[in-house]
């Protein structure tokens, strides 16, 4: 199950997310920036934050529901990379290990969430819709692609947290069912489904805007 065509519903800034990930015009991988860094080029780190710093903090944000999370997410997981950076080889595409890391910090932010729940379901929904109020005496264009916007956002904050995870990574990154089963370490066919209730919701949620 792939996001291969484009949905009327789904704003430009998500629908071509994949397409922000391609490789740069210097045909330099992302994989390629990770080893340079490794061996202590500080401007292959510079490179590939600046790749992949607007998706993980979409992903975080949208994931968690919450902005103090998504923050601290955000910071670890970059730590993170500094880090282990004297560790790293090349076991999988860069993205794939950059957000598994940023799921196992969310899922962990979930799982406590679990026993003191905050901003989780219709909470992160109206968290979501209140702080991205539109501002008065905009364009009506502007507005009502504002507001088709955070109507998408507070149908994704709406999704249980397994179909949000699997549609955010496929959204925000463009990998495929496997590499997505390898963060969030589920089967395939489970992925496939979750993601195939995920857009059958989000469907559903911006049927009125299509």
């Amino acid at each position: 199950m792939e996001i291969a065509a484009p949905f009327p519903w789904m704003p430009q800034a998500i629908e071509a997310a994949p397409r922000v990930l391609a490789r740069s015009a210097d045909a330099t991988t992302d994989e390629a920036l990770m080893l340079r860094y490794r061996d202590g080029d500080d401007g292959a780190f510079r490179a590939l934050y600046g790749r992949y710093r607007s998706p993980l903090m979409r992903f975080s944000r949208h994931l968690v529901g919450h902005a103090g999370d998504a923050e601290e997410i955000f910071q670890e997981t970059w730590i993170a990379v500094i880090h282990t950076r004297a560790r790293y080889s090349v076991r999988a595409r860069f993205a794939t290990w950059l957000f598994a890391i940023a799921h196992r910090r969310a899922a962990d932010r979930h799982r406590l969430r679990g026993r003191r729940p905050m901003h989780t379901g219709a909470e992160s929904a109206l968290l979501i819709e209140q702080q991205a109020a539109p501002e008065s005496g905009q364009p009506a264009e502007l507005a009502v692609a504002e507001a088709r916007q955070r109507a998408l956002n507070v149908a994704i904050a709406m999704l249980p947290f397994e179909q949000r995870e699997v549609f955010l990574l496929r959204a925000e990154t463009g990998l495929g069912v496997r590499e997505i089963a390898r963060i969030t370490r589920s089967l395939p066919e489970t992925t496939k489904s979750r993601l195939r209730y995920a857009l059958r919701e989000l469907r559903n949620a911006m049927a009125p805007w299509s």
